[in-house]
């Protein structure tokens, strides 16, 4: 499941997905500009949530 989130993300712009050439293999995952302009809505998610799970 995470790995198939990650892909659609990917593809859809919103992270950029780095591999590196190392053992054991090594993947990053970043937020795009796309992505990074989700970053307010994530912050008002955040807050919602403390305010209806505390």
């Amino acid at each position: 499941m995470l790995t198939a989130t990650l892909k659609e993300l990917e593809s859809d712009g919103i992270v950029l997905r780095t591999q590196f050439n190392e053992i054991p293999p090594r993947v990053e995952y970043s937020l795009t500009k796309k992505g990074n302009t989700l970053l307010p809505i994530f912050v008002e998610l955040g807050k919602w949530e403390k305010k209806y799970n505390s």
